[in-house]
């Protein structure tokens, strides 16, 4: 049997302009519905020193503490996370200018610390974190 040879090869052709208009359609897609958010962190830098002919505030420091067992101790007294706002409070009702300065141990729980800087922000107390290594 003989086989019989056509004339011509026939060739299949893939059309890409289809698909090019789909990867283009994708992208302008992904690109419209990413979000560019600059997400704002805690600034855990210590404040720069004040000058040395400005005279130092004589309002005290009410230090909240954090041990490794997540207590929480402002001045010296243990509380719960939930009434620290009540104790810094009360402080500011005898010393009115009086900041916070919340020292975390390096094994307390971060999300402790950060609602605690979250009560203080919220009801305009100024606020500042330090390690107690830093101390």
């Amino acid at each position: 049997m003989r086989r019989r040879n056509r004339g011509g090869d026939d060739k299949a052709e893939v059309n890409m302009t289809p698909m090019l208009d789909i990867v283009f359609i994708l992208l302008i897609f992904f690109i419209v519905t990413a979000t560019f958010l600059q997400e704002e962190g805690i600034d855990m830098r210590p404040p720069p020193p004040p000058p040395e002919d400005q005279p130092q505030s004589e309002n005290p420091v009410i230090l909240v503490q954090i041990d490794e067992n997540n207590n929480v101790f402002v001045n010296q007294d243990r509380t719960g996370v939930d009434r620290v706002f009540a104790a810094v409070s009360r402080i500011r009702a005898e010393q009115p200018g009086s900041a916070v300065l919340i020292q975390p141990d390096d094994e307390s729980h971060h999300g402790i610390t950060v609602g605690i800087w979250d009560q203080m922000k919220v009801n305009g107390v100024p606020v500042s974190i330090q390690r107690e290594d830093e101390a």
